[in-house]
C-alpha cells in the first residue's frame, strides 16, 4: 500500500509534499476531501498514513480505532497511521508548536511560566495551543473567539479585559494566503492618541511575544506588528517542519535527526523568501537583482519594468500624462500581487517604500535589503523624473535615506561591483 497523504478541504498551496519527500522515506500526496467524502475515505483505509489539516482534525476522531493519550488530551488529531487495518490517531502539532514557541522565548521555557496567554481561535489547533501552554507552565490562559462561547471571550473583550496578556498565540487562519492583509487583533497604538508611547494607547502594553501558526505568508500582519514593537514573534513554518518530522517518525518508526529538521526548515524558508532590493535610483538594484536571482535560483522581477508593461507607456510618460499619484497607485497594485508569492528577487523603484502599506506587503514574504550607494556615486538620468538633475537627486537622497533605513531588514554597502554584491547576498 505505502500511500501517504495530507487530507483537508483546500490544499492547493500546501508545501507538505515537498517537506515529507525531503525526509527521503516515502512518497506523499495531497488529497482534498469534501466533508461528505471524509468518512468513506477513512473507512476504505487505502493508505499507510495521513496528516490531517483544517477542518478535519476533530472530525477524524470517531473513525479511529486507537487514540493516542496526548491526542486524546488535546482533543485533536493531525496524524493517522494504518497499522494492519487499525487506525491510530496522534497529535504531532503539539511537539511542533511547543518547539516553535520555545525558539521564540528569550529566556527559555521559563519565560512563559505564570504568564497570561491569549489563544486566538476555537478549532483543533487552539486545543493544541492550550496543551502546550499547560506543558510550558503558563499562568492564566484565555481563549478568544468570535462568538465568545464555551469559556472563550470575544475579541473586543480580550482587548478590554485582558490588556495584561504577556503572550498571544494565533490559531486562526486570519492573515493566511490569500487574505494576507487580515489580522485577528491590532497591536498598533490608538490613532486618537498623540503619543505612541502612551501605555493607554497601546493594546496589550505588557505583551512579551507573539506566535502565529500561519506559515503562508512567512510573516503575518500580526507577526510584523509585534516585531515593530521590538517583540519576539514568529510564524508557523518551523512548527510545520517539526510536526512533519514527528509524523514521519510515527509513519516509519525511525527517528528524524534534529540536524535534518533544521536543514529542511532552512531550505524551505530560503526557497520561499523574497529578496527585495530597495534604495535610490541608480543604486544598482536591477543589475544586482538579475545576478542575485540567477545565483539563488529565484525568479526576477523589476518593478519599474512591470509598471511600464502594465501602463503601456514609459515612466516619464506616466508622470507627464497621469501624474505621480497614478504611478504610485500602479506600483502599489503590483506590490500587492507580487507580495503574495515567494521565491523571487524583486528590484523595486526608488519610491516603492514611501508607502507604509507597500513595506508591510513586501515584508510578509520578503527580506528588504537596502543597497546603500553613496550620493557621490549616483548619477541623474532622463528616465527618472524625480532624479533627472543633480539637484533633484540630492534632495531625493536626503529625503529618502532615513526611509530606506527604517524599512530595511538589512543594509549593505553597494560600492562593490554588482557581481560581488550578488555573490555576497546569495550567501546570506
Amino acid at each position: 500500500m505505502n500511500a501517504y497523504y495530507l487530507i483537508g478541504e483546500h490544499l492547493a498551496h500546501s508545501c507538505s509534499p515537498e517537506l515529507h519527500r525531503g525526509f527521503g522515506r516515502y512518497d506523499y500526496k495531497l488529497q482534498e476531501l469534501r466533508p461528505e467524502e471524509l468518512g468513506p475515505f477513512l473507512e476504505a483505509r487505502s493508505f499507510s498514513g495521513l496528516n490531517v489539516t483544517i477542518p478535519y482534525k476533530q472530525a477524524v476522531i470517531p473513525y479511529l480505532d486507537v487514540l493516542d493519550e496526548q491526542a486524546a488530551a488535546v482533543g485533536a488529531v493531525n496524524t493517522v497511521v494504518n497499522r494492519n487495518g487499525k487506525l491510530w490517531g496522534y497529535n504531532t502539532d503539539f511537539g511542533g508548536m511547543r518547539d516553535a514557541i520555545r525558539q521564540l522565548l528569550p529566556h527559555g521555557p521559563a519565560a512563559l511560566c505564570r504568564q497570561k496567554v491569549l489563544i486566538l481561535g476555537s478549532g483543533g489547533t487552539s486545543k493544541t495551543a492550550l496543551a502546550v501552554c499547560n506543558a510550558l507552565g503558563a499562568g492564566k490562559v484565555q481563549r478568544v473567539s468570535r462568538t465568545g462561547k464555551d469559556g472563550a471571550c470575544t475579541y473586543l473583550e480580550a482587548v478590554a479585559q485582558h490588556r495584561d496578556a504577556a503572550w498571544i498565540l494565533n490559531c486562526t487562519p486570519a492573515g493566511m494566503y490569500p487574505n494576507l492583509e487580515e489580522s485577528p487583533l491590532s497591536l498598533a497604538a490608538s490613532l486618537i492618541c498623540h503619543s505612541e508611547r502612551s501605555e493607554e494607547s497601546v493594546p496589550f502594553p505588557q505583551l512579551q511575544g507573539v506566535f502565529d501558526c500561519v506559515y503562508n505568508p512567512l510573516r503575518t500582519r500580526l507577526v510584523l506588528a509585534a516585531q515593530k514593537r521590538g517583540l519576539p514573534a514568529g510564524g508557523g513554518l518551523y512548527m510545520l517542519v517539526k510536526q512533519a518530522a514527528l509524523a514521519c517518525e510515527r509513519f516509519t518508526g525511525a527517528p528524524v535527526a534534529e540536524a535534518q529538521i533544521q536543514q529542511l526548515y532552512a531550505k524551505l524558508h530560503r526557497d520561499r523568501e523574497n529578496l527585495v532590493l530597495i534604495g535610490m535610483p541608480g543604486a544598482g538594484k536591477t543589475t544586482v537583482g538579475r545576478l542575485l536571482a540567477a545565483k539563488s535560483r529565484k525568479s526576477f522581477v523589476d518593478l519599474d519594468e512591470a509598471i511600464v508593461r502594465r501602463a503601456g507607456k514609459s515612466i516619464p510618460a506616466i508622470f507627464a500624462e497621469d501624474g505621480e499619484a497614478v504611478f504610485r497607485d500602479l506600483e502599489s497594485d503590483l506590490i500587492r500581487a507580487l507580495s503574495t508569492k515567494g521565491g523571487q528577487v524583486i528590484a523595486t523603484g526608488g519610491g516603492a517604500v514611501l508607502r507604509e502599506e507597500n513595506v508591510l506587503r513586501l515584508k510578509q514574504n520578503g527580506r528588504l535589503i537596502f543597497l546603500d550607494r553613496p550620493l557621490a556615486a549616483l548619477r541623474p538620468t532622463a528616465d527618472r523624473p524625480l532624479g533627472d538633475t543633480a539637484e533633484k537627486l540630492q534632495q531625493l537622497y536626503e529625503t529618502r535615506f532615513p526611509v530606506y533605513h527604517r524599512a530595511a531588514d538589512l543594509v549593505i554597502d553597494a560600492s562593490p561591483r554588482p557581481e560581488e554584491l550578488a555573490a555576497r547576498l546569495a550567501t546570506l
